[in-house]
């Protein structure tokens, strides 16, 4: 499991984190910011009850205008501040108070929490016209979503405002609430992904996930949400559990290099008809890896003419003399900043398995970790799967290396497989007589 709900979300020095939707909203909100280095500032753009004061060190009621002084001077532990108290509730922060908590934060390197919408209490929600509140300048949202609500039925009982929830769901009132249902209302742009700023990370914390049933499930939505969100995480905030964290995973494929000991390009020798270079860009494909960089180099049209036709990104590597770690260099480069991780594959391995592939995913969402490899016969195999923390120290490897040159700077978390084909790679002509005779066994 994942230790802290800070290593699930990502959290990065003086993140504005903006949390919405129901369901552990605000357990999600007030334990983040204890596993946080204090001080940390927790605020509101929206009611919240006078009982969440108690879960700080301290509170401030910001007035009409801003700014804080009093946040100015000995600043410890968790800071709530909200409006003006208004019988059982505080008013939400004043937009300048707001702005002005912005700035002091940024300016302080202090993380700013920001509780977006209210849900009554109730695991699952539909959104109000103007709901929910979410600053421009939010680096991340976090929509909460409660499991408690599957296979509950949709009514007040257990939604806040059912009549909305209904319209985004497609469900009648009184329906159960399914996982697919959910799924849809979490990807509505009136709902799930209502008000998100330009280029925020947006996550997913599918919370209530008690029972290993309920975990099945969350696990089973997670790929259907990525096509929305950039990761799922799946916990029982509760028991102080973290159970998996599901991100777009890319793949990125080795393909540059001049084959000079085997004597002809190896990315186009024949695997069940197709060039090495398909095969392992189909099997990437079929995998979910998404997405799929192939980088060229040396014989780069051929290489590319055998892949022209699939979903994939081509980056040609200028510099493939220099070895294999200039184009591990473009690969990295190739991906987006939001991707949770990526598979390296080699193109001299077309024997590699949508099956390994997977299971190398759903390892590293199981601990975010630094490095997941294969481990065959007590040795380590490609492919190698490594975690964007790992990326800035790829970008410095030189020569003719691949990862391990980095093995020593993370921990790095084996799999145990049991297909020793992955230790085969062909260097020659012999090894790739070997590859062919052990596949038709």
């Amino acid at each position: 499991m994942i230790p802290t709900l800070a290593k699930a979300l990502r959290v990065e020095p003086a993140a504005f984190i903006a949390f919405a939707g129901a369901g552990g909203k605000t357990t999600a909100l007030f334990q983040l910011a204890r596993e946080l280095p204090p001080p940390v500032i927790v605020t509101a753009t929206t009611h919240l009850g006078t009982w969440q004061v108690g879960l700080a060190d301290g509170h401030v009621t910001a007035g009409s205008s801003a700014p804080l002084e009093e946040l100015e001077h000995g600043l410890s532990g968790v800071i709530l501040v909200t409006g003006e108290t208004d019988g059982d509730r505080t008013k939400p922060v004043p937009r300048e108070a707001l702005d002005w908590l912005h700035q002091f934060c940024g300016y302080h390197s202090i993380p700013l929490l920001m509780e977006a919408d209210g849900s009554r209490q109730k695991p699952l929600k539909g959104w109000a016209e103007y709901e929910p509140p979410i600053p421009d300048f939010a680096t991340s949202v976090v929509q909460v979503a409660g499991l408690g609500g599957i296979g509950k039925p949709l009514n007040e009982e257990h939604v806040h405002r059912p009549e909305i929830f209904s319209s985004l769901s497609g469900l009648k009132i009184g329906e159960t609430i399914s996982p697919e249902a959910l799924t849809r209302v979490l990807l509505h742009g009136s709902g799930g992904l209502k008000n998100f700023p330009k280029d925020v990370r947006k996550v997913v914390l599918l919370n209530q996930a008690d029972t290993a049933v309920l975990q099945s499930i969350a696990h089973g939505m997670s790929q259907a949400l990525l096509s929305g969100f950039d990761a799922v995480a799946v916990s029982s905030l509760e028991r102080r559990e973290i159970f998996a964290v599901h991100e777009k995973v890319a793949g990125i494929i080795l393909g540059a290099g001049e084959s000079s000991r085997f004597g002809q390009p190896k990315q186009l020798l024949d695997w069940k008809g197709q060039p090495f270079i398909r095969a392992v860009a189909k099997t990437a494909l079929e995998a979910g890896l998404s997405p799929i960089v192939v980088v060229t180099g040396a014989n780069a049209e051929q290489v590319e003419t055998a892949i022209h036709d699939l979903p994939v990104k081509i980056v040609r590597n200028e510099e493939w003399r220099e070895g294999q770690a200039s184009s591990i260099r473009a690969g990295v480069r190739a991906v987006d900043k939001r991707i949770g991780a990526s598979v390296f594959l080699l193109s001299d391995q077309p024997q590699v398995t949508t099956s390994i592939l997977r299971a190398l995913v759903e390892k590293h969402a199981e601990g975010l970790y630094p490095i997941v490899a294969p481990l065959v016969m007590d040795q380590r195999a490609n492919p190698v799967l490594f975690d964007r923390a790992a990326f800035r120290d790829l970008l410095t490897i030189e020569g003719d290396v691949g990862g391990r040159a980095i093995f020593h700077k993370a921990r790095v978390e084996y799999l145990p497989w049991h297909d020793d084909r992955l230790l085969l790679d062909v260097d020659t002509p012999e090894m790739y007589q070997r590859l062919i005779a052990d596949d038709s066994l």
